[in-house]
């Protein structure tokens, strides 16, 4: 009754007031419930964190700004690589481009048989003396990332595993490696894929499932990627 006879004496200023605030309120309450995921997709337990990763300081320098990607290459060359490989490269490239840390520039295998006689370079190889003033020169770079692919598994359990080197070419020297393999039979790996669905993708709440990164390559690839440029050194 009170709150009847007050909105009596005021019933233009209340009214919209009051439409005001429910409308508030409700749109408090769907997003809050569009970030809570659905019960049954709850994720419980630990998320892996790469260990097996060298960084020469934990700054990255100011003077890199310009990092050339070497094409991607695998342990063993087999029929499925070049297929593997198409699907991995590209998420690689976007994910590192997704760091904004510096400028990527791709070098296709054309490109590197032109410069320097071979398609692809392995950081474990012994590499031409002047690979990196070679490419310097093309590209005004100020380092080189190489990539090489040791493990993947298209079929659930999936797995990516790789050997990455990112290197100054002023001198030679490794700034950032990492050799790791994500195993989504491991249940800290499928946890932390799973999590990094839900914030990656907004999906419609009764549809919402974070599952479905188990059975993607493509999907379950970004987010190893996603993982693996997160241990990059910070920017001074």
């Amino acid at each position: 009754m009170l709150f009847v006879r007050f909105l009596k004496t005021a019933p233009a200023f209340t009214s919209t007031r009051l439409l005001a605030l429910l409308a508030t309120g409700l749109s408090f309450l769907c997003c809050t419930a569009c970030k809570i995921p659905p019960i049954n997709d709850i994720v419980l337990g630990p998320t892996y964190t790469p260990q097996n990763i060298y960084r020469f300081t934990l700054r990255l320098s100011p003077e890199v700004r310009r990092v050339a990607v070497l094409p991607m290459t695998a342990e063993h060359w087999s029929a499925n690589s070049d297929a593997r490989l198409e699907v991995l490269f590209p998420i690689l490239l976007a994910e590192l481009t997704r760091v904004g840390e510096f400028e990527v520039v791709a070098v296709s295998a054309s490109e590197l048989r032109d410069w320097t006689g071979k398609l692809t370079w392995r950081a474990e190889e012994k590499l031409p003396s002047d690979l990196f003033t070679v490419l310097r020169g093309q590209l005004n770079c100020d380092a080189v990332l190489f990539s090489r692919l040791h493990q993947y598994e298209p079929y659930p359990p999936l797995a990516v595993g790789w050997s990455l080197k990112l290197v100054a070419v002023d001198q030679g020297r490794v700034l950032w490696a990492m050799d790791e393999v994500f195993d989504a039979g491991q249940p800290s790996v499928r946890n932390g894929a799973r999590r990094y669905q839900q914030m990656r993708e907004q999906l419609p709440f009764d549809l919402a499932s974070s599952r479905s990164i188990l059975v993607s390559p493509r999907r379950f690839g970004q987010y190893a990627a996603s993982v693996t440029f997160a241990t990059l050194p910070e920017r001074r």
